[in-house]
């Protein structure tokens, strides 16, 4: 399909929801420690752009459930909509402390029966004990999406780049399950409002330092949504179980999917190499339009991470993305060095849009 490009100043669409998601704790190494994924870090991120007089930042309308529906289960979406409020049935004290699970349904255990307990649903519907329900988890998870389906709306009418600034992040929220601080997996909602729209294949990009584990899952076994990703070898980093090279698709989806695993303690030469191998994997399936999964957690400070790279290679990275030559959407993921998270995620949208 073709489509005139053209490159106004980027819009930006900023979840104005997303500091009603405040987790208090995560479970972390045993203990339960403050949460790495703080408000400030979208905050500092819109600070940042105002300072450099940056793109156009507005907000988003709403989304349609419907399009959601078809990236996540419908029963998980209800239970996402009305958990804080079960919540809190179970015991009005629970309203000074957030929801995390205690159970998960592992191998031979069922998981098509859903489970009157909460607590036992709350486990169903995700993979780790690190992503905290809070009283406005449903209400930012839902508009972070519709930034995203914004920011794909502006790429159909012809702009060459926009940033969705949201949270909480998306990329580990699968088909049916949340963790990761994810809960809507909103660069693959952007996708498949693309697909929806009309472009033939669709790329995602994924930058984080921990593989996009939902994403992955979600577009596995489709061949229209060519899914590549740069990220700590599984083998010791998070999310472990997912994220090998040998991981090519399956289906239809069969060599829709590749993984570039890499050692704790990467330098950006090396990460270059494997960004240039990815785009150019990107290029050969014929993708028409590309949704950047960008998380900064690939900062040689970040808490939670082991990548080397700083803050100048971010402008690098954008430049690298820009000269692949399709229109693209950055959808803020991760990154934990929340003092620096603004000045790294703006040198990406500012060396994509020198080049």
């Amino acid at each position: 399909m073709l489509r005139t490009i053209h490159n106004p100043p980027m819009r930006i669409f900023h979840n104005d929801r997303h500091s009603l998601h405040h987790g208090r704790h995560e479970m972390f190494r045993g203990e339960l420690v403050p949460c790495f994924e703080v408000p400030a870090r979208a905050d500092l991120v819109l600070e940042e752009l105002k300072a450099r007089g940056f793109g156009r930042v507005e907000s988003a309308a709403g989304v349609d459930i419907g399009l959601i529906e078809r990236v996540h289960a419908p029963r998980y979406l209800q239970f996402l909509s009305t958990a804080w409020q079960e919540w809190i049935a179970l015991d009005p004290a629970n309203a000074g402390r957030d929801a995390l699970p205690s159970y998960w349904p592992i191998r031979t255990f069922r998981t098509d029966v859903l489970p009157a307990s909460f607590a036992a649903r709350l486990g169903l519907f995700s993979f780790d004990a690190g992503s905290p329900i809070t009283a406005g988890t449903w209400d930012a998870a839902r508009h972070g999406a519709a930034c995203a389906v914004a920011g794909a709306q502006r790429l159909l009418e012809g702009d060459r780049g926009a940033f969705a600034l949201t949270r909480p992040p998306g990329h580990h929220a699968g088909p049916d399950f949340f963790g990761g601080y994810c809960f809507i997996n909103n660069a693959a909602v952007a996708a498949q409002a693309l697909r929806d729209a009309g472009v033939a294949r669709v790329a995602v990009l994924d930058v984080d330092y921990h593989h996009g584990n939902g994403t992955q899952a979600i577009f596995y076994e489709r061949s229209d949504v060519f899914f590549a990703s740069l990220h700590g070898d599984p083998h010791t980093e998070y999310p472990y179980y997912l994220g090998y090279a040998d991981e090519r698709g399956a289906g239809a989806g069969l060599g829709s999917n590749l993984n570039l695993p890499l050692q704790r303690g990467t330098g950006f030469e090396v990460w270059r190499e494997a960004l240039g191998s990815a785009l150019h994997a990107i290029r050969d399936a014929g993708a028409e339009m590309l949704v950047v999964s960008l998380g900064l957690d690939t900062f040689e400070a970040d808490p939670i991470a082991g990548f080397r790279l700083r803050s100048e290679d971010y402008l690098r990275m954008g430049e690298d993305i820009a000269a692949a030559g399709l229109p693209a959407l950055f959808v803020f993921e991760g990154g934990y060095a929340v003092a620096d998270v603004g000045v790294n995620a703006v040198n990406v949208l500012e060396g994509f849009e020198q080049r």
